[in-house]
């Protein structure tokens, strides 16, 4: 007889849990997903752990870096799961990073580190020469080198014209060359530096 009650009563239970966890079900089935973003179009920011899980371990999702963002660049992931949800990026695209290093100083963590600009690493800008302009005499642009906040040292233009951009190792990843690119295809972006300055295309 106590047997019976017992496994009524554990029915019951399981019963009214799963009820009560239909609805948070259902929200997560129907709220939209996050679409499928580029990864160029979210860079890491200035001073940030190289290494992707360890900044992810380091940041507790304050958001003290993008409050102090004086071009409001920094973003934050929102339906990444688990311990992504939180964490800033930066979409260049829409506004780069200026440099000014605050979000590096008011970290509270590990996950930025105070760094010199020059010493930076959040990529390397990559310009695709058969989408750029200058480089298929298109007309005349500039726009990237003029507001590099690095000039000659992160990008200038080639010797044997002086219209088309050329990056340069002292390139950090800002960003400021891809929210001032006027072509509609975008042809100059921010990639791991491995990949190198410029885009190779598969024949």
């Amino acid at each position: 007889m106590h047997r019976r009650n017992f496994l009524k009563r554990a029915t019951m239970a399981i019963g009214l849990l799963a009820a009560a966890a239909l609805p948070y079900g259902i929200a997560r089935v129907l709220a939209p997903t996050e679409q499928r973003v580029p990864r160029h179009r979210r860079i890491p920011l200035p001073g940030a752990l190289a290494d992707p899980q360890a900044f992810q371990a380091a940041c507790i999702g304050c958001g003290l870096c993008g409050e102090v963002c004086p071009p409001r660049a920094v973003q934050f992931y929102q339906r990444e799961g688990g311990g992504g949800v939180n964490l800033p990026y930066i979409n260049p695209e829409e506004r780069s990073c200026t440099l000014c290093g605050l979000c590096m100083e008011v970290c509270p963590t590990e996950a930025l580190t105070v760094t010199a600009r020059e010493d930076l690493d959040m990529g390397i800008a990559q310009i695709d020469r058969a989408a750029c302009y200058p480089w298929v005499d298109k007309g005349v642009c500039g726009a990237c080198v003029v507001v590099c906040p690095l000039g000659e040292k992160a990008i200038g233009f080639s010797f044997a014209n002086i219209y088309r951009p050329v990056v340069k190792e002292g390139c950090v990843g800002c960003g400021q060359c891809v929210e001032v690119c006027p072509h509609p295809s975008l042809p100059i972006w921010i990639v791991e530096r491995s990949k190198g300055t410029v885009a190779r295309h598969k024949i």
